[in-house]
């Protein structure tokens, strides 16, 4: 499996920021061909050490690198990826791997 690893830094209003993520980014991601599975954080994300920088972390899982790419290059992928501009104003990482059971 390939996932999309997608860390969403502390925004200036949580309120504002889960508000548009449950009603509009959520539906457009889902949209992305190829996307099996799109899981999000619940609660707070904390670091081994405490409380951490993070909002929300979200992770999209495809079957294979190349559907993550294309599904990200695609047209829903594009639009998905331009409408962080609109709610996320903490800052965004995105990563993608590849992954195997250990």
């Amino acid at each position: 499996m390939a996932k999309v690893l997608v860390l969403y830094k502390t925004p200036k209003s949580a309120e504002a920021f889960d508000k548009h993520y449950a009603d509009v980014h959520i539906p457009l991601a889902k949209k992305i061909p190829g996307l099996k599975a799109y899981d999000i954080s619940r609660g707070a994300v904390a670091a081994p050490g405490g409380s951490s920088s993070l909002h929300l972390v979200a992770t999209l899982t495809f079957d294979t690198m190349d559907a993550l790419k294309a599904g990200m290059g695609s047209a829903e992928g594009k639009a998905a990826a331009a409408d962080l501009s609109n709610f996320a104003d903490g800052g965004v990482d995105l990563y993608f791997f590849d992954n195997q059971n250990a």
